[in-house]
């Protein structure tokens, strides 16, 4: 049986069906089940209902009080800024459009008084953009009117859910501040302007529910990301789970996401909770994104809107999560949105926070720091007891700056542990020591720096050393160039200031030309 509608005063016809698929079945009627809160727990929930339409916040305060929860209730947004002033709330329901005071700026002043309160907006004009502008502004929710009561009490309860997750992973942090001091628990290294304004809005995006979209090309730390935003929010306590959204064909992703009933499929032989449910309380971090089906992305579109999991082979409502969610991918969503690869109402509800993670190469000066880094780890990970740590010589370093790192941070971080395996206990880490690897997959020549050029012992003269170095100037200085310029020759002339049949034959001289896909350069053989 249907749940009643809350009454509204409020005389709008019901919202066209969502854009993202069919309509779920409904939730069953025993939502206490699915959302397991004790009823002390329940009680030291406080909640704020404005709105200035009596019958509907009367309502709503009734139902959620016979839930067991603490509510109050106000008509007027000047009055309400008073009262969360004057006692603590956690969470606290707002009409987007009231008289005397808008819901959008009340939302703002309750984030100023308290900013880990949860601020769910309710509107009887839903519309995309409005949905966005307030998760934006920081709005924990978006709730359309007219709304039934089963939707209320599922949405109120997540949100009771994230507050109590909220309070066990403070204290938890306050018990390993003691007991280990106040740390960072994930390490991100860099210097670099471009890589540290990324950390800084992960940082102030962290401790807020909102959902995050990373991009950046493979390897460049993405999923770095997403655990120091995990990690430093207020669900750190619970788990952060990941999948790749690329690793997995369709039907398969679908059951390892959404679970599946016994009986589902062939090998389906018992109920198997899916990695949404697993992550219940913490963060589901979905790599590749863009990778995901159509029909999977409307599935997930509705567990993001409800948090609502059914199963595959299910009929019924199995679980109701609280997750955040974090998407990232190495390609230019907006594109993808555009060739609806990527469904436009996903992607906004993902992307309420984007942050881009530069290239290695876009970070020169963080290479030497991460390099020593990643050394001195692989280092005590494969020779435990051998306190001999190798050294990165100034050559070496000269090397790692010059190197274009296609593959990035990870491929950095495989360059290290190769050469560790090979180093000697207390050596010289020398150019020849790092394995670089060029786009063909075989080992490159390292970049030599002049010291090693001067008095080597092949007896190279002075003029045979400086056409050398030239050389090896040019050649990285092209790849890195063209590689900036997105393949683009035109551009890439611009940049260096040279016009593009100069740049031509810079390139024929050096034995290199365009890659196919012009990406790249590739030596020609």
């Amino acid at each position: 049986m249907s749940s009643p509608s809350i009454p509204t005063a409020v005389s709008v016809p019901p919202p066209p069906p969502a854009p993202h698929g069919p309509e779920a079945p409904p939730l069953q009627d025993d939502v206490t089940r699915l959302l397991p809160i004790s009823t002390a727990s329940r009680a030291s929930v406080r909640i704020l209902i404005v709105d200035d339409e009596r019958t509907l916040r009367e309502s709503c305060a009734t139902l959620l009080r016979s839930q067991g929860y603490t509510v109050a209730v106000s008509g007027r947004g000047d009055e309400a800024l008073q009262t969360l002033k004057s006692s603590p709330f956690d969470i606290v329901l707002i009409d987007l459009y009231m008289s005397q005071v808008l819901g959008l700026a009340l939302l703002r002043a309750a984030l100023d008084v308290r900013p880990d309160i949860l601020v769910v907006m309710m509107t009887g004009k839903p519309s995309i953009d409005s949905s966005i502008e307030v998760l934006r502004a920081g709005a924990w929710d978006y709730l359309p009117k007219p709304f039934s009561a089963t939707h209320l009490q599922v949405l109120v309860g997540r949100a009771a859910h994230t507050v109590l997750v909220a309070r066990e992973t403070r204290a938890l942090q306050g018990r390993l501040e003691q007991e280990h001091g106040n740390s960072e628990k994930v390490a991100v290294l860099g210097t670099s302007p471009t890589f540290r304004r990324a950390i800084a809005l992960a940082r102030r995006v962290a401790p807020t529910d909102a959902s995050v979209f990373i991009t950046g090309e493979s390897g460049s730390g993405k999923e770095l990301i997403a655990q120091f935003i995990h990690h430093h929010s207020r669900r750190s306590s619970r788990p952060l789970v990941a999948i790749n959204c690329a690793a997995l064909p369709e039907t398969l992703l679908e059951s390892e996401m959404f679970g599946h009933c016994k009986g589902a499929f062939t090998g389906a032989v018992r109920d198997k909770p899916g990695l949404l449910e697993m992550a219940n309380g913490g963060t589901l971090f979905l790599d590749e994104l863009i990778e995901m089906s159509k029909p999977i992305q409307a599935k997930l579109l509705r567990v993001i809107q409800d948090g609502v999991v059914r199963r595959v082979g299910s009929e019924t409502t199995d679980a109701i999560v609280n997750v955040r969610f974090i998407a990232a991918t190495n390609q230019v969503p907006e594109d993808a949105v555009k060739s609806t690869a990527l469904r436009e109402d996903l992607y906004y509800r993902l992307r309420v926070v984007p942050i881009h993670v530069p290239a290695l190469r876009e970070r020169p000066d963080d290479i030497p720091l991460l390099a020593t880094h990643f050394l001195a780890y692989y280092w005590n990970r494969h020779r435990s007891g051998m306190p001999a740590l190798p050294k990165l010589t100034e050559a070496a370093l000269t090397a790692l700056r010059a190197h274009s790192w296609p593959g990035n941070v990870r491929e950095l971080q495989n360059v290290i542990e190769h050469a560790v395996v090979l180093l000697e206990p207390s050596a010289d880490v020398r150019p020849e020591d790092i394995p670089f690897i060029t786009g063909n997959g075989q080992r490159a020549a390292p970049a030599a720096a002049p010291g090693a050029l001067i008095g080597s012992p092949t007896g190279e003269k002075y003029y045979a050393s400086r056409d050398r170095m030239l050389a090896e100037f040019d050649r990285q200085y092209l790849i890195r160039l063209v590689q900036l310029a997105g393949g683009n020759m035109s551009k890439a002339a611009r940049l260096a200031g040279i016009d593009r049949t100069t740049l031509y034959r810079l390139m024929e001289r050096q034995g290199m030309q365009r890659d196919p896909e012009g990406l790249a350069l590739t030596e020609d053989t």
